[in-house]
């Protein structure tokens, strides 16, 4: 069991490139992963053996066994690398937007909690605590992730480290601008021996004063939400569904009305027959809905919060939103349309 795991720990690390274990390490501390796991890059390697194994035998071998053995070989290798190179692919972009969306979430949460815990600092120093007790006291369960982070700045300013390297490893560890500026200004006032507990102060309230700003900007963009939601849910499902059956009625009329004039002869001219399909007009209905709805839910995200990552929780509602009034309204359609469709 140990040699199994120790295997797969090596066969990650032989993965990763040494010159950018670095640059991972610090994007994995931003995720709040200390170490980086290469047992979990050694087990995505075989993952995607394992589907590319199933894909050459399934789909490659039977594809390439109308050739020689020796063209087989070559061109199997190239498939199977191939393959298992887009899994990896794959895979590793599906492990980045997780991991950045993971940033993204901890770094609000973080970010929420600092004001308040920039007070209780303050107080502490009112108080007539020091800097590094102030901050040890200001550790409490109500601010959970700061409060992790702050108990490791402690613990590394009562081993000897210095305050302002301390604050500055904390900056690097979170991408956040509003953290690093405001240790930046607390650092450059503790070396200039100001008034750091006023300092502070004024730093907790810019940020109030941000946030709500950001929610007055938010709030002010409403109608413009409330205008791209009922567009993607309701308006465009609506006009989907009708051209599909105004399609379906159009090929009725025209397949009518060839069959008449071959017949009698009326008209100087021929009609062929219409080649579109009208299940393949509904696949790209749903799949044109389905597009539409993920950029849009990204649109609302940038109008209402300024960042794309906090759209995420809008794409379901209007995907799925979009899909199901769309089938209903091609079932409301379906009836009204009856009576055309069947002239």
């Amino acid at each position: 069991m140990a040699i199994r795991v120790i295997f797969l720990e090596e066969f990650g690390k032989a993965f990763v490139p040494k010159r950018f274990r670095p640059n991972l390490r610090m994007f994995l501390m931003k995720a709040g992963i200390t170490d980086v796991p290469y047992k979990f890059f050694g087990g995505l390697f075989y993952l995607t053996a394992f589907i590319t194994t199933i894909a050459y035998i399934l789909y490659i071998f039977p594809f390439l066994s109308q050739y020689s053995w020796p063209i087989l070989l070559v061109l199997s290798a190239i498939g199977w690398s191939i393959v298992q190179l887009l899994l990896a692919l794959v895979f590793s972009l599906l492990v980045y937007f997780y991991l950045d969306l993971l940033i993204y979430k901890r770094t609000k949460k973080m970010e929420e909690m600092l004001p308040d815990f920039l007070q209780v600092v303050s107080s502490n120093l009112k108080g007539g605590l020091s800097f590094e007790n102030a901050l040890l006291g200001a550790i409490k369960p109500r601010f959970s992730i700061l409060a992790n982070e702050m108990a490791e700045v402690s613990k590394k300013l009562m081993t000897g480290h210095e305050v302002g390297a301390a604050l500055s490893e904390l900056g690097q560890k979170y991408n956040s601008p509003m953290l690093r500026r405001s240790i930046d200004l607390m650092i450059s006032e503790l070396e200039g021996g100001g008034e750091i507990a006023n300092m502070i102060d004024r730093i907790s309230e810019n940020i109030k004063e941000t946030k709500v700003l950001k929610e007055e900007i938010s709030a002010s963009a409403v109608a413009y939400i409330i205008f791209i939601s009922v567009i993607v849910i309701a308006i465009a499902p609506l006009l989907f569904s009708l051209s599909f059956h105004l399609l379906i009625v159009i090929l009725n009329f025209v397949s009518k009305l060839s069959t008449t004039t071959t017949m009698r002869g009326a008209l100087p001219f021929n009609i062929s027959k219409i080649v579109i399909e009208p299940n393949d007009f509904k696949y790209f209905s749903i799949a044109a809905l389905s597009i539409i709805s993920f950029f849009s839910s990204l649109i609302v995200s940038i109008v209402e919060k300024g960042n794309v990552k906090s759209g995420l929780k809008y794409i379901p509602i209007f995907l799925f939103g979009s899909l199901i009034l769309y089938t209903i309204f091609m079932k409301i359609l379906s009836v009204i349309f009856a009576g055309l469709i069947t002239l």
